[in-house]
C-alpha cells in the first residue's frame, strides 16, 4: 500500500524543519539543529497528575529519569521504563515528554523516561549502561517510595531506545533478573544490516535514510558497519530464548522495518510470545505524531498490548 496521505505530509514537513543527517554531519550541530527545528512546533503540554525529574547514580554518575503517574491509586503500579529514540544521538526526555505523557494517562502505569548519555561524546556502551543503573534502581526501596512496583517492570523504546530495551531483556535474562514482564519495541534498531529489503526499498526518500542510518551506527560504535554484541545489536544475540514476552511494531515506509520483522520472527522461533503489527503506510517516527491516523491506531493498539500484559501478572 502507498505511504498513508496525512503521513506523505508529515514527511514533507518533518524534511523541512528537522532534516536526518547524512555523511558530513558533524553531532553536535546537527543536535543543536533538531531542536532548534522541533523547538518552532507548538505542542500542548499534556496533563498528567505526578511529574517528578530527578537523579539516580549510577555507575559513570548521575542518571537523569522522568516519572509520570496518572490518576488517584496510590502506592506502586506496574511501571514501564522508556528509553528515547534518536539514532543513539539526539532526543531527550524532553523530546519525548508528550508521548510519555501519553502513555501515562492512557495505561495507569508508572512511567519512568530515562535520559541516556549520547553518542558520539558518549558512545557505546555508555548509553546502555545509563539504562542498565535505571533497570537495577528500580527494583531498590528508594524507587518503591516512587510508586514503582519492582515485580512488574516492562522495558520499552522507540528506534534506539527498542534497542536498548531489548539489550536490557536480554542482559535481565542472562545475569539473574531484575525481573522484567514485557518488552515493548517501536521500530527498534536491532541488526547492523544494510543489506535487508526494507533498507533497499526505502533508503530515501520517507524521512530516515539509509544513509542516516550509517552515520548513526557511525557515532554510536566507531564505523558503520562495525563490530557488535547482542547489546549494541540485539538481533546479533545467538539464543532469544527465555526472554520476556514482547509487542513489536513497524512502519512499512522504514529502512529499519525488517530490522523489527526479523527480530519478532526469531523471538517466535525460540518460543518467545510475541505479537507484531506493521503499520503498512507510516513512516519511521510515526508512533508520537498524534496528528496521524497511524499514530492513533499504534496508540491504541500498545495501551491495549500493555494492559494485557498487566493483567497477566497479576
Amino acid at each position: 500500500m502507498p505511504l498513508d496521505p496525512d503521513a506523505r505530509q508529515m514527511v514533507d514537513l518533518l524534511e523541512s524543519i528537522a532534516p536526518v543527517p547524512n555523511a558530513h554531519t558533524v553531532a553536535h550541530e546537527y543536535r543543536e539543529g533538531r531542536a532548534a527545528g522541533l523547538a518552532e512546533r507548538q505542542v500542548e503540554v499534556i496533563p498528567v497528575d505526578q511529574v517528578e525529574t530527578f537523579d539516580v547514580e549510577g555507575r559513570n554518575g548521575p542518571v537523569t529519569i522522568r516519572c509520570y503517574r496518572h490518576g488517584s491509586e496510590q502506592g506502586t503500579r506496574p511501571t514501564l521504563l522508556y528509553m528515547h529514540g534518536g539514532g543513539f544521538v539526539t532526543c531527550s526526555i524532553e523530546t519525548h515528554d508528550p508521548y510519555c505523557r501519553t502513555l501515562a494517562r492512557e495505561t495507569g502505569l508508572t512511567i519512568v523516561s530515562i535520559d541516556y548519555r549520547l553518542a558520539p561524546e558518549h558512545p557505546y556502551p555508555a548509553g546502555f549502561e545509563d539504562c542498565l543503573d535505571v533497570l537495577n534502581w528500580a527494583v531498590s526501596d528508594e524507587a518503591k517510595m516512587h510508586g514503582i512496583d519492582r515485580s512488574r517492570i516492562i522495558v520499552s523504546g522507540d528506534s534506539a531506545g527498542g534497542a536498548l530495551a531489548a539489550a536490557l531483556a536480554i542482559w535481565a535474562r542472562d545475569n539473574g533478573g531484575p525481573p522484567i514482564i514485557h518488552q515493548l519495541l517501536i521500530y527498534p534498531v536491532t541488526l547492523n544490516d544494510f543489506s535487508t529489503a526494507s533498507y533497499t526499498e526505502n533508503a530515501e526518500g520517507f524521512y530516515l535514510t539509509q544513509e542516516a542510518m550509517r552515520w548513526f551506527w557511525k557515532q554510536y560504535i566507531g564505523q558503520e558497519e562495525g563490530e557488535v554484541d547482542q547489546f549494541s545489536a540485539p538481533g546479533s544475540a545467538s539464543d532469544l530464548s527465555g526472554l520476556p514476552p514482547a509487542t513489536i511494531i513497524t512502519a512499512g515506509y522504514d529502512p529499519l522495518r525488517d530490522d523489527g520483522a526479523k527480530f519478532a520472527a526469531r523471538l517466535e522461533e525460540a518460543n518467545v510470545p510475541v505479537v507484531y503489527r506493521d503499520f503498512a503506510g507510516a513512516f519511521h517516527g510515526f508512533a508520537g505524531m498524534f496528528t496521524l491516523d497511524c499514530a492513533q491506531q499504534s496508540l491504541k493498539f500498545i495501551v491495549e498490548q500493555l494492559k494485557a500484559a498487566v493483567a497477566g501478572t497479576t
